[in-house]
Parts: structure tokens; sequence; C-alpha cells
């Protein structure tokens, strides 16, 4: 057995597929799933690719390899508990969308494990779905893998489906790690989710089937292969490693929070969780955020939130005084740079984020405290010793209390928490939740079935107004003959003008119109050619017949406006910044334009401008704006830019304006540019690590633009008291008074501290050849009792400090160590004991440390305390 390192097997992997088996190597899509609302985030392999497997975009290749990063909180609660249980990782794959199926997909995986990977054909054992005969002969007739080690299971572990759509049996593959890892003497083969001894490292599903609304599974002419190896499981083996959080790229995550927490990996169970726990959780933080997630209190935004906020709590868990994180994050980036070198060119972004989430849920804490330390009060005044559930709860709710810390703290006063009681209030919360979702998501695309549908012809680029026949109407999943007042459902017509949403441009809105009935349009999506315009019904009864569709004219023109200017700022950003821009997504609406690029820097305003100018120089040229039909061969002859689906088209339509752009687009579009009138960039940001985001505004929408800013400026020069004009100079003159008042107050604070540095020289005691300094401020912040101690370091060799303040009726402790000193003295535990003394605690590194304390009337008591450690 090889023992590579997770880049080495990642790296060997791709190779593999990619040049032996001629799959086209994918690069890891981003974790913000692209065009599918149905997830939340990427936790799959194939997550990004599922419209090649369904068949609604085609690659040329049809077959392809990648290693895909995920996320997947819903073992959360068992992650650090377990061996292979992790929020984030990365999943290997290769696909064949209609090329290849399972002989091909079996031998190769036994390839790449025995050849490649160098390991023994005796530890591996099979598992295939019940009835799955072929599957069972490929592994025993050609492999040759024993009858006994090929076990069949049923449905539940060996076939993949979802409620409707593509499905089929899966092959998983099971590596023997020895009879010592065994959980117990039943722990012979593989079957049992918690054994430690089999490992399932890879999974091979055979997509053969379409599974309809009534439950009948019908035969694929083109069956799909899936597969899915976890990197970081098949490290652990390779590396006979005892859990995921022990392989190779993990070990300097780890070193790092040993050193912040003075606590040993391996030498305490609990210590051991949570440091796993900061591990993972740091490594899923770290991606999130690099691609564009903030934290928030709902979707994407609330995921992370809870992992910073789990993450700070387990480091407060060991000890950890302050904000850490970020030294985490710092490791995790230079472990994984080497296949995601976007982690460094956003590592500032990354830090910043996370640095305010950890500052925000310090104080969320110490509110929390406040509000259990009067429960606790409150229950020994009434000899209670239960804290109720609701109350535990609300701590959990509203000040993001965690309940493990409750129930820690009621813990050290003899007290309990009904945990039964407040299970019942996250369910119903829970509950809450998920009929939330349910009702947002609305119908899922999955769940209707288009089957018995021809192409919807969509006849919408110049036509508003059409008529045409009603052939299908659901009511959530369920045909149905009409749909009344009142009521939501999705129906279906031979053709239509309103424009589904896609190629970054929303859905038209509108009306149906019938002679017993009207139907408001507020959504239009499409499924293998079949346009589903989603309609609330507002007057009479919706049923199949001949129909009025009217799309809302206005809004579409605004979006026309939008989406050409689109094409001319992608062509302006190729122009003057680089050929190399390529587009990242974009967002066209009625409102503005957002558009995301390939760029490794922020814009310049000079490059903003001329941006600016050059998009309303072309609009200004009114250039004729043609679209045409034609083979991605001749669009390749023009020149046009295609995204990476367009690609794999045999037919496309190219969006030319003039000779300046020429686009692969299916949108909708202007005429001639001048119908655009005006382009105004409102805001250029980072969208994800190398990745900038343009938004800007057309039309009315840039008059409405300015006329807003003159009325600010209006409001900003009555403010002054002054005009418009002056406004600039008036503005300076402000500054240079603040600048003058800081510089003044620095003076005397740096009169008043010349005093303060003579009683701390005065202060520094010579004990037994080290200079020892230790002093109490009053109401002084953590940063200048950092710029005392740099400035007296510079003074004294071998010298150990140690600072005290009262600051908000809270003890901050220092703790410094010079380097020379550090193999005798260390400033974290010296600042733990000296905290104790005050009901605190605290750690660092050995060269300086911090702490916090409670009783301030001991706190001469601990300043004490340092002369006898020392």
């Amino acid at each position: 057995m090889r023992k590579l390192g997770m880049n080495e097997l990642r790296k060997e992997y791709l190779n593999f597929f990619g040049s032996k088996k001629n799959h086209t190597v994918l690069k890891s899509f981003s974790l913000i799933p692209e065009d599918d609302e149905s997830l939340l985030l990427i936790n799959a392999g194939m997550a990004p690719l599922k419209k090649y497997f369904t068949g609604e975009k085609k690659m040329k290749n049809n077959r392809a390899t990648s290693s895909q990063r995920c996320i997947r909180t819903g073992d959360i609660e068992r992650v650090g508990i377990t061996e292979r249980h992790g929020t984030f990782f990365e999943m290997l794959g290769n696909f064949s969308f209609g090329d290849y199926f399972k002989r091909e997909a079996i031998h190769w995986a036994y390839e790449f494990l025995t050849v490649n990977l160098e390991i023994d054909k005796n530890l591996l054992w099979v598992s295939v779905y019940e009835n799955d005969d072929e599957a069972f002969d490929i592994w025993h007739d050609e492999i040759g893998i024993a009858k006994d080690r090929i076990l069949r299971f049923g449905k539940e572990d060996n076939f993949w489906e979802l409620e409707v759509g593509p499905c089929g049996p899966d092959s998983e593959i099971f590596v023997d790690r020895g009879i010592e890892k065994a959980v117990d003497e039943n722990d012979n083969k593989p079957g049992n989710d918690d054994s430690d001894r089999f490992m399932e490292v890879w999974n091979l599903v055979f997509t053969q089937f379409n599974k309809n609304a009534n439950k009948e599974y019908i035969p694929l002419a083109h069956p799909n292969i899936d597969t899915g190896m976890g990197l970081e499981r098949m490290a652990m083996v390779l590396q006979n490693k005892d859990n995921i959080f022990e392989v190779d790229v993990n070990q300097n995550i780890i070193k790092e929070i040993e050193e912040l927490s003075n606590k040993k990996y391996k030498e305490n169970k609990k210590d051991d969780i949570s440091i796993r726990v900061i591990a993972d959780h740091a490594k899923a933080m770290t991606f999130m955020v690099s691609d564009g997630i903030q934290p928030s209190n709902e979707k994407r935004g609330y995921v992370l939130r809870r992992l910073i906020r789990r993450a700070f709590r387990h480091g407060k868990l060991l000890g950890i005084e302050g904000e850490f994180l970020s030294s985490i994050v710092d490791c995790v980036i230079d472990s994984y740079k080497v296949e995601y070198d976007e982690l460094t060119n956003n590592r500032e972004k990354i830090i910043n984020i996370i640095e305010k989430e950890e500052e925000n849920f310090q104080k969320t804490i110490d509110s929390g405290l406040d509000i259990l330390n009067s429960y606790i009060k409150e229950l020994k005044e009434n000899n209670k010793d239960i804290l109720k559930g609701k109350d535990a709860f609300k701590l959990y709710d509203t000040y993001g209390f965690p309940l493990d810390l409750t129930k820690e703290i009621l813990d050290e006063n003899d007290l309990k928490v009904d945990t039964k009681e407040f299970d019942e209030y996250m369910e119903n919360q829970r509950n809450l939740a998920r009929n939330a979702r349910k009702s947002d998501a609305g119908w899922s695309l999955e769940s209707i079935n288009v089957d018995e549908f021809k192409q919807t012809d969509f006849v919408g680029y110049e036509n508003f107004e059409i008529n045409s026949n009603i052939i299908g109407l659901f009511d959530s999943k369920e045909k149905v003959n009409f749909i009344k007042k009142g009521h939501k459902g999705i129906i279906v017509s031979d053709k239509t003008s309103f424009y589904a949403e896609g190629g970054g441009q929303v859905a038209d809105t509108g009306f149906i119109i019938t002679d017993d009935a009207k139907a408001r349009v507020y959504n239009v999506q499409k499924k293998k050619d079949v346009i589903l315009h989603y309609v609330e019904v507002e007057e009479g009864k919706l049923e199949s017949c001949n129909a009025l569709f009217k799309v809302n004219k206005q809004r579409r023109l605004d979006i026309t406006r939008n989406h050409t200017a689109t094409h001319l700022l992608d062509q302006a950003l190729r122009n003057l910044l680089s050929d190399e821009v390529k587009q990242a997504g974009s967002l066209v609406d009625e409102y503005k334009l957002r558009f995301d690029f390939t760029y490794p820097n922020a814009l310049t305003k000079d490059e903003i401008k001329k941006i600016e100018d050059e998009v309303n120089e072309k609009i200004r040229e009114q250039l004729p704006v043609k679209k045409e039909i034609m083979s991605y061969k001749e669009s390749e002859k023009l020149g046009a830019i295609g995204l990476f689906e367009d690609k794999y088209k045999d037919m496309v339509r190219v969006v030319s304006v003039s000779d300046y752009s020429k686009e692969l687009c299916g949108g909708c579009h202007v005429n001639n540019s001048s119908e655009i009138l005006m382009f105004k960039i409102i805001q250029e940001s980072s969208a994800a690590s190398g990745i900038r985001r343009i938004e800007a505004i057309t039309g009315k929408k840039v008059y409405e633009y300015l006329n807003n800013n003159i009325e600010l400026i209006n409001s900003i020069s009555d403010e002054l008291k002054t005009n418009p004009k002056n406004i600039l100079s008036r503005a300076k003159s402000l500054n240079e008074e603040i600048k003058q008042l800081k510089d003044d107050i620095q003076k005397l604070k740096e009169f008043n501290e010349k005093d303060i540095y003579k009683d701390m020289e005065s202060e520094v005691k010579d004990i037994n050849g080290i200079n020892l300094l230790v002093h109490k401020f009053d109401n002084e912040d953590l940063d200048t009792l950092r710029n005392f101690e740099n400035r007296i370091k510079d003074k004294y060799k071998d010298l150990i400090i140690v600072f005290a303040t009262v600051k908000d009726n809270k003890i901050i402790f220092t703790a410094s160590v010079s380097d020379s000193l550090t193999d005798k003295y260390n400033a974290g535990k010296i600042v733990k004991e000296v905290s104790k003394i005050t009901g605190g605690n605290g750690g660092g590194k050995k060269n300086f440390a911090q702490a916090g304390g409670k009783d301030i009337s001991k706190l001469d008591e601990a300043l004490e305390k340092v002369y006898d450690l020392i």
C-alpha cells in the first residue's frame, strides 16, 4: 500500500482518470450551487453536474473527473467523536454522462486501488444491490473477488434514488484495516456503520433508471456513472491513521490548536473532541468565506455562523481566551494552497470576516452569561436545582448560547437543566423551519414529470402578447384538470411569449388570461425544453383552453437593456483589463445587472471609469444588435464568446453588437445599443477568491440614481452649512481640525504616560537574575497594555512582564516572557495560574498570553502570586 500524502493522492487520481482514461479534468466548483435552489451547499462531487446527468446540458467528451470540495452538516454533532465524520471534505469522482457504464467503472476502480495505490486485493470487500446480478458477476467473474467478500444489501444501503428522477443501484468498496481495528468480535465484515475495521472508501453509482411519479422505474436509454471517493478517508487508510483528522494536511492545524490551548492532542478524550471540531470547522469556514459566503442568520450564512460559533465554543472548552480562529485559518490556507491557490489570494478577506464574527460572538457569550447567572441566582434563592428547558432554549435561541455550555456552567453550580423540555422547544423550532422551507420552495422541478409534453415553442423574443393553448396544469406534484381562484399551480402550453429563467436572465412576469380566468405569472422555469409557468389564479377557474399570454412589457424592456449592457461590459473588461478575463456568473433583472468575472485584483477608480466610459461610448454609437442561430463551429469562426456548457451544443444563438461584441446567448436583447440609454457602475467588489463582481444600472435607473445623488449632496451641504460647490473644501477643513484635536489628545496622553513609564521602571525587580515587572492599570484596554509592554521590553533583557487592568468591571491579564527565557518559563501557564485566583481562565503561547478575570477584590492577591510563581 502506497503511503501518499493527501495532495499526492488527489493528483494521482485526477491523472489516472484524466490522462489514462480520457476524462475531462474539472476544477472544483464553488461551494455555492449555481442555478440549483434545491441545494444550500455543494454536498457531493456530482452535485454541480446534475444537469449533465439529466441531459439538460451536454459535454463534448461525456466523461469527466474532479476533486470537489463539499460541506455536509447533517451529522455535525458527530464531528470529532467518530473517526470519519467531518463537515468539510473533498470528494474524488469520475463521471460518465451516457458514455461508459458498469464494467468500465468497476474495472477502473479496481485498477486504481490495486495498481496505482498498491492496495492488496485481499483487503478489499465490495457490496452490491441485492438484485444487481450484473455488478456481482463483474466483481466475481472478471475481477476475481471471492463470492463471500461480495455482499448483497437492500435498497436502503445500495440503491441511490430521489423522490423522482434518475436513480439506480450502487456498489460500495471497503478496505479491511485489520482485526485490531474491530469494535467487537462480530466486526468481521462490512455492514456495521460503527465499524472502524472496514472503511468504505468508494461508492460507484450506476444510474440506469428514471423513477416517475407513479414509482415506476423506467430504464434509461443512456445510463450514467457517478462515483465518489472520500479523499480524506482514502488518505487515512493509506497513511494508517486513526482518523481523518490525523492525515498529513491536518498536522500543522492540530499543532497550532495545541500551541494556543496548551493542551496535547491524544492526552484527554474530551479535549481531543474539541481539537478535532476546531480543525474540521476551520477548514469549512475558510472555504465557505473564500467562496463568497458571509455569516448571517439564514441559509448558507447561518451554516457558516454556526460553524464559527461551534469552533469558538470548543476553543473556550480548551481554555483559549479571546479570538483565536484567525491563527487556525492561517494554517488551513497554508495546508491547502497547493491545490487551492485562491485561498492565498483571499487570505486577508477570509481572516477579517472570521475575526469579526468571533468578536461578535464573544459579546454574545458575555450577554448570555449575564442572563444565565441571573437564572442561577434565582434558582439558588428559591432552593431549586433544575433550570427550565424554556429558559435554556431562550439562551440558545436569543443569545446563541449553546446548551452544552449552559450544562457545563450549571454543573459547576451543582445544578441541572430540563433537557426534555429544551428538546421539545428545539423540535418545535425545527418544525417551523421545515414548514417555512416548504412554503418558500414552491415546486421542485424534479417533482414535475414533463415526459408527455413536446418542446415548448418560445416566440417571445419579439412578441409580448400571443394566443396559445394550455395543455397541462399541475397543483403541487400532481397533474390536475383546473386551478381555482386563490390557488397556485404550474401550467404548460404549446408555445409561449414568457422567457424562462436562464443564462443569468430572470424569468418574465405577466398574466395568462382566458374567457373564464385570469392568472398572474410570477415565475417561469424550463425542464427538458418544456417551459413551466408558475401562476396564481386571481379570477375564475383556469383550465386547458386557448389563452392570452401577456408579458409585462416594460419590465422586459428594462431587463433587455441590462442584458445587452452586460455583453458590452464583458467586452470592455476584456479590452481594458485582459483577454484572460472570463465570465464567472451573472444576474440580469429589471433593476440592475450583476456580472462576475475572473480577475485577481480589485479594480481601481481609474479602471472603473475607463470601463464605464467605453460602454457608454458604444451606447452613443447606436450599434445594431443582431441575433443569429448557427452551428457551434460557425460561431467559433466568428470569434463568439461562449460559456463552458455552450461548447456541448450543436446549434447556438449568437448575439452580436455590431463588430464590437459577439457572444453565445439565449437571452433577450435590445435591437440597437442606443436603447440602453446610459450605463453606470454602482459597485465593484469581491464575489469569491479570484472573482470580482460589478453591479451596474441602465436606462431610467441611471436617471433616478443621479437625482438621488443630487438630493444627497444638497442635504450634506445643508448639514455642513455651505453650498454644494464648497463641500470638498469644507470637508478638508473639518478633517484638518479633527487631526489637530487628535494630535493634541495624543500629546496629553504621552505626557501622562511619561510618569507611568517612570513608575514601571522603578518597579522592575531582579529575581535570581531575571527582570520581573508586575503592574496594575486602571481602565486601559489590551492595545495599551501591549504598547507599554513593547516599549519596556526594548530596555531590558531576560524580562518577564505581567500586566493587569480593570475595564468595564472585568479584569484583563497579559503575560510576556523574553524568548531567552521560554525554555524555563511559559507565559500561558503563568497567566492561567494568576487568573484562576480571580475566577478566570486563559492561556496562549510561551512568549505571550492573555486571560480574563472576574473577582476584582482578589486582583492584588493574584498579582502577588506572580512573585511566588517566578
